[in-house]
């Protein structure tokens, strides 16, 4: 089991920031910016995912899971509240979330059934967010911002999601969820997420004017495809989730534990 520790971020999102708040970059700030506006309906999706399948475990399972459901629960529902304070400062700069909606729209349609399938959604979504994580610690700079609050925020978070990417898996697999449905439903994530982060990605640069200007897509080139690119960097470790004997411990989280080592001064532990 992973010991989680639930962490309160030591930084102050009341105030508002640039619109580029990104390096300056429209490409990257519309971007990570799609990304929150999907975080707090999709993490209390996986809250409320993880939490059913362990209440739906055997007890002489359940009781193993406890405290790194509870971990697991808490880092999330803090992910969804201090994104929701950053979301709102889009909304005010006049970005509309379609994402969200959407998103939540889709979730109707797994009301009821077998809570393996919505773990299944929730371990694949994981391990996309897992590395990216680990691209993202690796070259801070793709998030690097003058406003050191934005930066220690993505970083932050992306340490965390590393830390508990295996939760939602191994609930999974304590389950008794097969290998075929964890497989068909990472297909289908597959084309959801990347679908919906274009769509919103897309949807920001044409209310921020910047869609149609040849350096906004020369700089998501070079961020996707470029040497230290998102989409070259992270294509074998997604891969590898359709391999039969994965589990997401086969991917080191070495970043994360050193940048939660490096940055003690910017958190502080719940209860601690």
């Amino acid at each position: 089991m992973t010991d989680l520790v639930v962490r309160r971020l030591l930084v102050d999102l009341q105030q508002p920031f640039a619109r580029h708040w990104c390096g300056g970059d429209a490409f990257r700030s519309a971007f990570f910016n799609a990304l929150s506006m999907s975080f707090p309906i999709g993490e209390q999706f996986f809250i409320d995912s993880v939490r059913n399948g362990h209440k739906a475990l055997p007890a002489e399972k359940k009781a193993a899971f406890d405290t790194e459901v509870a971990g697991f629960v808490g880092q999330e529902a803090t992910h969804r509240r201090i994104h929701a304070l950053f979301n709102g400062h889009l909304e005010t700069q006049g970005l509309v979330n379609h994402w969200g909606p959407r998103a939540q729209e889709r979730m109707k349609l797994l009301e009821g059934t077998d809570p393996r399938h919505p773990l299944a959604i929730t371990a694949a979504n994981e391990h996309f967010t897992a590395i990216f994580a680990e691209w993202m610690l690796a070259n801070p700079e793709m998030v690097h911002s003058d406003d050191t609050r934005l930066q220690t925020l993505w970083l932050w978070h992306s340490a965390e999601e590393a830390e508990h990417k295996s939760t939602a898996f191994d609930v999974y697999q304590a389950l008794g969820g097969s290998q075929q449905w964890r497989i068909t439903w990472f297909r289908r994530i597959t084309l959801v997420f990347l679908g919906d982060t274009l769509r919103q990605t897309v949807s920001n640069l044409h209310q921020d004017g910047t869609l149609w200007r040849l350096s906004t897509w020369r700089s998501g080139a070079q961020f996707l495809f470029g040497k230290t690119g998102l989409i070259r960097q992270t294509y074998k470790p997604w891969r590898d989730y359709f391999k039969t004997d994965f589990h997401p411990n086969q991917q080191h989280t070495g970043q994360s534990e050193r940048w939660l080592q490096d940055n003690r001064a910017q958190y502080e532990p719940v209860g601690g």
